[in-house]
Parts: C-alpha cells; sequence; structure tokens
C-alpha cells in the first residue's frame, strides 16, 4: 500500500504518495471538497464498495475521476470539473470556489423550492472553457495570479512545452490594463523595438520576477540530500519569494528565489536516460542488453518535476510495469543529434519502439532473399549460357570432321545420307 495522507474516497492524486507525486498543497483540499458535495447532492460516497488499493488504482494509475451528477448549474457544474483537475495546479482555491456558490447565477429556484431536481443521475459531462481551449491552461490556473501596471511579461509557454510556440512577447512591460471582467481582459504591453505597445490577452502573458515565472525549472545552488535538488517553480511574489515542488517533500519548498539557478527543461515526448554516473537511481529503471541504462519517453510531468516516462523500446506483457518514475535531476536528454556515431544512432531508432528491431531484421532476411534469389538466377543464367556456348562450338567441330570424313558418322546415319554400303 502506497504512503497516503487522507481518507481514501475523498483523497486527490497527490495524497496517496506526497514525497513522489505532490506536493500538498491548497488545492488538495479542493479534490476533497467537491466529493464532499457530489456526496451531498447524490447520497452516494465517491468510489463506495471500493477498498484503499482498488481506489489507488482508480485515482493514481488510471487517473480516473468522482461522476458528478447530471443536471447541475452549469457554475456548479465547471467548479466541480475543475475541482477534479488531474494537476492540482489547475484546480480552484476555495476562494474561488466559494465565488461560484455566492454567486447570482445560481439561483435558489434551480436548487430547491417545490420543483427540487433530484442529482442522483451520474453522467460525464464537460463544461468548454474558451480560455482553456485557446491556451492549454485552465480558467482557475490562469485566475491565480493577476497582472499589474509594471509587471514584466513574456509569452506563455504551452502545457508541458519547454519553448514557447511563438514569442509574440520576447519580454516587455505592462503598461496598461483593460478589464473585460475580473480574471479576463487585456493588457497593453511596451515591446524593447516597438514604438506602440501592443494589445495582448491576460491569458497568452505570464508574469517575470527576477528573470523567474511559474512553471520554470530550478535548481538549488546548495543541494539538500533530503530531497531532489530540481524541481518546478509554483509560484513567486514580486517581492522574490517562490514557492517550489520537489522529489521528497511532501508540501511546497519556501524560499527566495536567491537561493536557485535556472536548470535544464523537460517536456511531454522527449527521451530521456539515466546519467552514466548514476549508479543507483532514485527510482528503479531498466536496463537494455548489455547493462547499460536503457531509454525512455517522457509520458507525463507531476507538479513537483517527477518525470512519468514509458519504455517503448520495451515489449511489456499483461501485468508488467509500463511506466518508471524518474529525478530529473538524474536523467539527460537523448536525441539523434546527441547520438555519436551510426551505431547509437540506430540504437536510440531502437528506443521508439519494440517492433523496430523485428522490423528491421525481417527486412535485413527478405533484403538479403531477394538479393540471394537475383544472384542465383543471374549465376544460374550464366552458367546455362557458357553452356550453350560449349556445345554450339562442339557441334561446329564435328560438323567439320563430317565434311572430311563421312564415315565418322554412326554407320545407320551414313547409310541413310550417303546410301553407301547399304545393306539390303
Amino acid at each position: 500500500m502506497a504512503h497516503r495522507l487522507g481518507t481514501p474516497n475523498y483523497m486527490a492524486p497527490e495524497q496517496w504518495q506526497p514525497e513522489t507525486r505532490g506536493p500538498i498543497s491548497f488545492e488538495t483540499d479542493s479534490w476533497g471538497f467537491a466529493c464532499s458535495i457530489v456526496e451531498m447532492l447524490t447520497g452516494i460516497v465517491p468510489w463506495s464498495g471500493k477498498s484503499a488499493d482498488e481506489i489507488y488504482d482508480l485515482v493514481v494509475r488510471k487517473q480516473e475521476k468522482p461522476l458528478i451528477p447530471s443536471g447541475l448549474p452549469p457554475p456548479v457544474e465547471k467548479v466541480l470539473i475543475g475541482c477534479f483537475e488531474y494537476d492540482f495546479r489547475s484546480r480552484p482555491l476555495m476562494k474561488h470556489i466559494l465565488e461560484v456558490f455566492n454567486s447570482n447565477h445560481i439561483l435558489s429556484s434551480e436548487i430547491g423550492g417545490e420543483d427540487d431536481v433530484q442529482w442522483t443521475g451520474l453522467g460525464s459531462t464537460t463544461v468548454s472553457d474558451n480560455l482553456s481551449s485557446f491556451t492549454g491552461y485552465t480558467g482557475w490556473f490562469l485566475s491565480k495570479d493577476r497582472l499589474q501596471v509594471g509587471d514584466i511579461v513574456r509569452s506563455r509557454k504551452p502545457p508541458n512545452s519547454c519553448k514557447p510556440e511563438n514569442m509574440n512577447v520576447p519580454e516587455g512591460t505592462v503598461v496598461g490594463l483593460e478589464h473585460i471582467t475580473d480574471h479576463d481582459g487585456f493588457a497593453l504591453v511596451r515591446v524593447h523595438g516597438i514604438h506602440d505597445p501592443i494589445r495582448v490577452h491576460f491569458s497568452t502573458l505570464e508574469r517575470v520576477t527576477l528573470g523567474l515565472a511559474a512553471g520554470d525549472w530550478i535548481r538549488l545552488k546548495e543541494e539538500d540530500k533530503r530531497h531532489s535538488p530540481v524541481g518546478i517553480l509554483h509560484s513567486i511574489d514580486r517581492d522574490g519569494s517562490i514557492a517550489v515542488g520537489f522529489i521528497g517533500l511532501e508540501t511546497l519548498w519556501k524560499g527566495n528565489s536567491s537561493e536557485f539557478q535556472m536548470a535544464e527543461s523537460y517536456c511531454v515526448g522527449q527521451f530521456v536516460r539515466l546519467k552514466s554516473n548514476v549508479l543507483s537511481p532514485r527510482f528503479d529503471w531498466p536496463r537494455k542488453r548489455g547493462g547499460i541504462w536503457a531509454t525512455g519517453k517522457i509520458c507525463w510531468i507531476l507538479p513537483n518535476g517527477c518525470l512519468v516516462v514509458k519504455f517503448p523500446g520495451r515489449l511489456t506483457i499483461g501485468e508488467e510495469v509500463g511506466k518508471f518514475l524518474a529525478d530529473p535531476a538524474e536523467v539527460e536528454v537523448v536525441s539523434f543529434n546527441n547520438c555519436p556515431g551510426l551505431v547509437k544512432k540506430y540504437q536510440h531508432l531502437e528506443d521508439f519502439h519494440w517492433a523496430v528491431r523485428p522490423f528491421l531484421v525481417a527486412l535485413g532476411l527478405l533484403t538479403a532473399m531477394k538479393v540471394g534469389f537475383f544472384v542465383g538466377k543471374r549465376i544460374s543464367k550464366s552458367k546455362v549460357k557458357r553452356q550453350s556456348s560449349v556445345i554450339q562450338s562442339d557441334f561446329q567441330h564435328m560438323d567439320g570432321q563430317t565434311a572430311g570424313n563421312p564415315a565418322w558418322l554412326p554407320p545407320p546415319v551414313a547409310n541413310i545420307l550417303f546410301r553407301e554400303g547399304a545393306t539390303r
């Protein structure tokens, strides 16, 4: 049983293994609160009848979420869906939840009175979020940091990406704000080299303080053996105070930005392997033939920087583990560019899928068979040609002898051709 903090039926994913899948944060309570709301609306405890091990398998491994009753007012439905986001950074804070339940959009006639709605039918529904579909981040995530005039900003990176897809604002200063709602609007940003300020939507910008922004990968200048030295920055205040998620800590690490330096960024889709100087990694890691560390592909990044890695180059059967965890401080990125020599590049090609090697072997055998058939056919034709030329030369030689000495031919043939010495 994994180490856990809380009651299984109400626990968020990060509560099951907080030092590995954490850290625990204020948004962790949002998951449990939503479970309580679902229970009050339906009279059924989330994951009712499931054991702790079964709930762990559903919530952590399969990333399933409690079912939300259908027929809810859209604001309530939206906030519950937000509370069940797997990454706690995308969930609403309790103050956001309180704003929704105090909102004038939720009328008493919708949730009470003579036509009281019985929310007992469990369904799977999705509420559209324009900001989420536009940026890849939920509206709850974007609402946690409000821009102010004078802030340094830059274009926001897509989720789990190392670099922005487009740098409309490499770095600029906010000189004006146009609010549509409390959490929505446009910023006027003055960018060096451009005369007039540019008008940019809030959701496409991230605040930069002392060269750092939420989501950056950072490394402690002085390592602490209790946890990984590399983590993900969760928030940075304008005075330089920061909160960081590290593998090995159950809660966010809080300190000052002067204690950190920038670290190498990782993103989903990259191939990584353990560094050659790592002898005993923090987590289990498979090896390839010859005892060298295997290369895997990042499929998910947890809020504390823990890498979830799959190994498409390894064939897994049945219940065999298909995903491994990795400490970002212990791995290095692998690509064709940094693979020296043709052999290393071929070995990296095998990392893309377990079928690459048998496919290439089968292709090689098929090619060898075709080449062998072609060469054999050419050799056979050559032999036939030589034999025909020898036979032809023999016939020519025999014709010459026959012309000079007709008796040389077999007697019956001589009798037929020359009718000499035929017996009657």
